[in-house]
């Protein structure tokens, strides 16, 4: 076989093991098997994300007729088969009307949880638009409309999740502030750098340290002040000046009887990556499992590190395999389609032209990269030159943000469906 298809098989094995180490059926099952059920008369089984519908098979497996009912709200394509918990699908990244119709069944379910039940939540990467609640009077096309600006412009998750949060009825502390006095169990499949419990899903179950202020304080940053609807402004105006309660601080009495529990994550992950690739013959090397910025950035970076190896041997010897995890941003500049791990391997690929022996694999963990039904992709430093030849011109596609449109032709799009986990992207450079 030649070396560059084995440094492809390489790679596509090594983000399996990250999947298998990642999978929440597994986390789940364990968290649940200890739980003291006879404490509790009813439970209740509620839930919004990409891995959801895993997880809440996980919970029926262990928890079986004990369940009093159960909601979940998943993506559109990432289902499982479940008995007792309805799965309702909805869209994603951009929330839409069925979301909405499912967040308000969960915050029905929550709320009718008493004093001796347990309400268990399960959350992963992108509970915070499949859980949209606006709040009174918001619509659920305004806050839409808010969500394409934000995306458009570059924002981080963090601040993606600060304004809604605070256009919601639910994120940010306020479903188990629906569910008290109930006990409630929050799993968090983390897709967030630094797993921050008031970030992952927008924390619907966890103590908000944002504000009205931050939330206007984003909008601001990114000068989107006359750019929102009216009503999404005038909300986000009061809350300012107090005429609206914020999201439940630490300390609120609502959290007395909550938990939340992180079982999987990037981290976990990418442990498995190393694992894997040192059992294939590469000395693996994790950069961080917390990288965050402009996708086109952290691809020089990453570049620059191989070029790096192949010219002196720095950091370390070969054969070698890079690892990171975390999530970047991509500020859109043209009309094209790709996603964030497309374009890392595009603009990885730029710069790495011409250099032998470098393969680049990014790839989401959840099986979906943008609007594509891609994960990632893979490239080398033969990219370039193979895509010329198809009147390809590399660089425009870039400029364009039309990754995915280079990469299918050239039978290098990373396409696995939906994979039932999801914690953020893994990216590997193999140097042999």
């Amino acid at each position: 076989m030649p070396p560059e298809k084995t440094l492809r098989r390489h790679a596509l094995s090594i983000f399996r093991a990250a999947l298998r180490a990642a999978n929440p059926e597994h986390a789940v099952e364990a968290a649940l098997a200890l739980l003291p059920l006879n404490r509790y008369r009813r439970i209740f089984v509620v839930g919004a994300g990409k891995a959801s519908a895993a997880m809440a098979h996980a919970a029926e497996s262990v928890l079986g007729a004990r369940i009093t009912a159960g909601s979940i709200n998943t993506k559109d394509g990432h289902l499982a088969r479940l008995r007792r918990i309805e799965l309702n699908e909805s869209s994603h990244p951009v929330p839409d009307q069925r979301g909405v119709d499912g967040a308000r069944r969960i915050a029905a379910i929550a709320s009718s949880a008493a004093q001796d039940d347990l309400v268990i939540c399960l959350i992963s990467g992108g509970a915070s638009a499949l859980l949209p609640l606006p709040a009174a009077p918001i619509t659920l096309s305004q806050k839409q409309q808010t969500t394409r600006l934000l995306l458009a412009c570059g924002a981080t998750i963090h601040e993606l999740n600060a304004v809604r949060k605070h256009l919601s009825a639910i994120k940010g502390g306020q479903l188990a502030r629906l569910a008290a006095p109930a006990t409630v169990l929050s799993l968090l499949l983390s897709d967030v750098v630094g797993d921050p419990l008031d970030v992952i899903g927008s924390g619907p179950t966890a103590p908000d340290s944002s504000t009205f202020q931050t939330a206007w304080d984003v909008v601001c940053k990114y000068a989107l002040q006359s750019k929102l609807p009216p009503a999404v402004r005038s909300h986000l105006q009061s809350g300012l000046a107090g005429g609206i309660p914020d999201t439940p601080k630490s300390g609120d009495p609502c959290f007395r009887r909550t938990a939340n529990r992180i079982v999987g994550s990037n981290r976990i992950a990418v442990d498995a990556c190393a694992a894997r690739a040192k059992a294939l013959g590469y000395r693996p090397m994790v950069l961080s499992t917390t990288i965050e910025g402009e996708t086109r950035d952290v691809a020089a970076m990453h570049a620059a590190i191989a070029r790096e190896v192949v010219a002196s041997r720095r950091p370390a010897r070969p054969p070698l395999c890079l690892i990171s995890g975390g999530e970047t941003t991509v500020t859109i500049k043209g009309n094209g389609l790709g996603g964030r791990n497309q374009e890392f391997a595009l603009a990885a690929a730029l710069a790495l032209e011409g250099v032998p022996g470098v393969l680049v694999f990014s790839a989401g963990t959840d099986g979906t990269d943008g609007p594509t039904p891609a994960a990632g992709a893979m490239a080398d430093g033969a990219t370039v030159a193979r895509a010329a030849a198809l009147n390809l011109p590399a660089a425009a596609f870039l400029a364009r943000n039309d990754s995915y449109r280079l990469f299918a032709p050239l039978g290098d799009l990373v396409t696995t469906g939906p994979t039932g986990t999801n914690v953020m992207d893994i990216r590997l450079l193999l140097i042999r």
